[in-house]
């Protein structure tokens, strides 16, 4: 098969050819541009019907061609979940949502397949709700009731846990994992984390320009290391781990493996614990905040309970949570975007009563989780300018040339920055909030939607931030950013600080873990298994291992 979008030189699918037989759980796998999503919206006819475009090939299901067949009829045995799913959930409540295919196509039992896809996704007991008032999670696991209530023999889910905090995202593959097993779908998903890969997906295909390299059992796939790296895919983090001290393979791939192979090790020295340091002065100061959005509602929740917090110079501070937690509204709270309920917050020990954004934009900073809300102008260099131009900053175009070479934009600087990629829409963010030199910046999600190798760049660039802001505060599902940049986290649960201490101790804590359905990395797992001295990332379990060999130590292997 070979398309190419309206407009575009270059053919996004290339003389592609591939096969996916019934029962296969399969991960399409591939850098950003190789084809992922366009060839999955071949799979349901959205290719060639809906999105046009020079098209060659053709693609069957079951020995019938989608190219002779409309969608109408196709989308009957192939369910499709997109990666902004919010925009598939078309009806006021979770039940009207999940019956809705069955009933369009004129269905007489479309009430009992809505009440089925609920009950197979855990949210039979929400299902007169309004989808408005589901957590995120649980809209994601809606798109999926609606797309399976026609019960596919074909399921497409496109980036399935990109917008999900840990404990959602393991929900979401158990729900896969369940109709792969007990229903007999066939799945596919496109999925950058390869530790979810490594767990649940039976086969992996690798595209890269538009074409397939492989199709490959799983372990076989994971083990790949150098191809998959050269293509900025990263194996999980125990595979990476014996490929650089170059095991035998099969590496392992998944945490239970990884810990045969490390196993009885004998380290002894004890892990550094990494005390919170103490301020006199804070730089933000929350005492009692609380927020109803509306308090006419009799049966409205706080969205923030009792919220009491202190934020000092040089801090970085990780908000972690599950969805819905309140963890952007909390940053929302901070930069005056939405005024609590009740409860005072001081900056630099000056209450402020009802502040504007813009007159506390001088001190606090925000980035939004979506970078495009950010942009007004109609280039990366005027984006970067605006702030300072509209505050008459004194030769503020050198600053901007600096922000440009510090956040690698200089060659990006006279494109509309709307048309960029993800990851670098998100460095014209950074670069946007370290422009306002505020004493404390917040950014919601600066790693969402982004694939490993763009995340492990934006982590560069968040310590490039320490040059301009004092303190800065995220608020991330990102647990391995957390554990690699962050000095201080704070744990939110039902709107309420449920902890707040180093990422180390939080990650240690088991009834913290469970209680903010937290999932710590898989590098912190695999130390905390072996009783090893904790480790935040690859590298510094590859250091403190060979530093025992250089001792004489010997740790044991599988």
């Amino acid at each position: 098969m070979t398309f190419r979008y309206p407009g575009e030189e270059k053919f996004i699918l290339k003389d592609l050819a591939c096969t996916i037989n019934e029962g296969e759980f399969l991960a399409i796998i591939g850098g950003n541009g190789s084809g992922k999503s366009t060839l999955c919206k071949a799979f349901n006819g959205l290719i060639p019907h809906f999105y046009v475009g020079d098209y060659t090939g053709q693609v069957t299901l079951e020995g019938v061609c989608t190219t002779t067949t409309d969608v109408v009829t196709l989308s009957q045995s192939i369910g499709y979940v997109y990666q902004d799913f919010q925009n598939q959930l078309l009806r006021p409540t979770a039940l009207e949502d999940a019956c809705f295919m069955p009933l369009n196509y004129g269905l007489d039992d479309y009430k009992e397949r809505g009440l089925w896809a609920l009950e197979v996704t855990g949210l039979l007991d929400v299902k007169n709700e309004f989808i408005w008032r589901l957590s995120g999670g649980q809209q994601h696991l809606l798109a999926l009731a609606g797309a399976i209530a026609m019960r596919p023999k074909l399921l497409v889910i496109d980036e399935p846990i990109a917008q999900l905090d840990p404990h959602h995202a393991e929900q979401i593959y158990e729900v896969l994992k369940k109709l792969h097993t007990d229903y007999g779908m066939t799945i596919v998903v496109i999925e950058h984390h390869t530790d979810f890969i490594a767990e649940y997906c039976s086969h992996v295909m690798l595209l890269d320009k538009g074409q397939v390299l492989w199709k490959k059992e799983t372990v076989a796939a994971l083990n790949c290391v150098e191809e998959l790296l050269e293509r900025n895919i990263f194996p999980p983090q125990v595979t990476q781990i014996a490929h650089s001290l170059q095991l035998k393979q099969p590496y392992p791939v998944t945490l239970k493996q990884s810990v045969q192979t490390f196993k009885a090790s004998p380290w002894k020295q004890q892990a550094t614990v990494h005390h919170l340091a103490q301020h006199t002065t804070p730089m933000v100061r929350l005492n009692n905040i609380e927020l109803a959005y509306n308090q006419r509602l009799a049966n409205n929740k706080l969205v923030l309970q009792n919220i009491s917090l202190e934020l000092s110079t040089h801090e970085h501070i990780a908000l972690i949570g599950n969805n819905g937690a309140g963890k952007s509204t909390l940053l929302k709270v901070i930069a005056g975007i939405v005024r609590p309920t009740s409860g005072e917050m001081y900056i630099q020990e000056q209450l402020i009563a009802r502040a504007m954004p813009e007159k506390l934009a001088q001190d606090v900073g925000f980035i939004f989780q979506n970078p495009e809300e950010m942009f007004i102008e109609d280039s990366v260099r005027k984006e970067i300018s605006f702030y300072l131009k509209s505050r008459k900053v004194n030769d503020y175009e050198t600053y901007v040339d600096e922000l440009l070479e510090t956040f690698e934009l200089v060659d990006l600087q006279d494109q509309d920055a709307r048309l960029l990629s993800g990851g670098q829409q998100r460095r014209v963010s950074l670069a946007i909030g370290a422009a306002m030199r505020p004493k404390i910046l917040l950014l919601d999600e600066p790693t969402a939607n982004l694939d490993i190798a763009t995340k492990q760049h934006v982590l560069t660039m968040l310590l490039e931030l320490k040059k301009y802001v004092q303190t800065i505060v995220i608020a991330t599902h990102d647990m391995e950013l957390v554990a690699e940049w962050s000095s201080r986290v704070v744990v939110l649960s039902n709107g309420c600080i449920l902890a707040d201490d180093t990422s180390e101790r939080i990650f240690q804590n088991h009834g913290i873990m469970a209680a903010g359905h937290i999932r710590a990395p898989q590098i912190v797992q695999l130390t905390t298994a072996l009783s090893l001295p904790y480790c935040s990332s690859v590298s510094q379990f590859i250091v403190g291992y060979l530093q025992q060999l250089e001792r004489g130590v010997h740790v044991g292997m599988g």
